[in-house]
């Protein structure tokens, strides 16, 4: 009988140490994008940009990690949908932070842009703030912490669609060559996604402490 109970419970709690590295993983990015978009040079930016692409990539294996072990196990420390969820929002974040990064070099654009650094700026916000949740979800002890952060990545995600709109005006107000105002758009896009994405974590981890806390 004690075999089968093992059987049965999860072999360790694997799943808080794979969104712990992935969440970590995410402010390493996050600061990562900080530095690209302060930094003039484009070959200086490039080798961040890289580095930035080989955390993206550990995360992918993270998230495929997580789906493997959601398989494997049939009792899980929440609901198989909201590892599901989390581990997807994640991951997405990671995507959009790095595709932000890449696209800067990629479409030669100068990132001393008031719109694209204070965005960066927003992005670091939000991940920390979604790292510090995650690192609480082990226990569940503090979930005025937990609450604190979500609201915190709430906040800032309100902020990032406040940026996002005065960089389009002022886009759109100046002079820029219709290339460069494309460009620039996209980029502006893509980081205002990430906090999206933020904010979609954000609310996987209130999910979370609504139901077991």
């Amino acid at each position: 009988m004690a075999g089968i109970l093992k059987f049965f419970l999860p072999k360790d709690r694997v799943f808080y140490s794979l969104f712990e590295q992935a969440s970590q993983n995410l402010e390493s990015i996050a600061g990562k994008l900080v530095s690209v978009v302060n930094e003039s040079d484009f070959n200086k930016r490039a080798a961040t940009i890289r580095e930035m692409e080989s955390l993206e990539h550990q995360n992918d294996d993270l998230t495929h990690q997580i789906f493997i072990e959601l398989g494997k196990n049939f009792i899980t420390p929440f609901d198989r949908e909201d590892i599901h969820s989390l581990a997807t929002a994640l991951d997405d974040i990671a995507d959009h932070i790095y595709a932000s990064a890449k696209k800067i070099n990629f479409y030669k654009v100068d990132p001393a842009d008031q719109g694209i650094q204070k965005m960066a700026d927003a992005i670091n916000d939000a991940v920390l703030a979604v790292n510090e949740a995650v690192k609480e979800l082990r226990n569940l002890k503090n979930t005025q912490k937990i609450v604190e952060c979500v609201i915190k990545i709430n906040s800032v995600e309100n902020q990032a669609d406040d940026i996002f709109d005065l960089s389009i005006e002022k886009l759109f107000d100046s002079d820029i060559d219709a290339k460069d105002l494309i460009k620039k758009r996209e980029i502006y896009q893509i980081m205002e996604i990430a906090t999206d994405k933020c904010e979609d974590a954000g609310n996987v981890i209130e999910s979370i402490v609504v139901k077991y806390a």
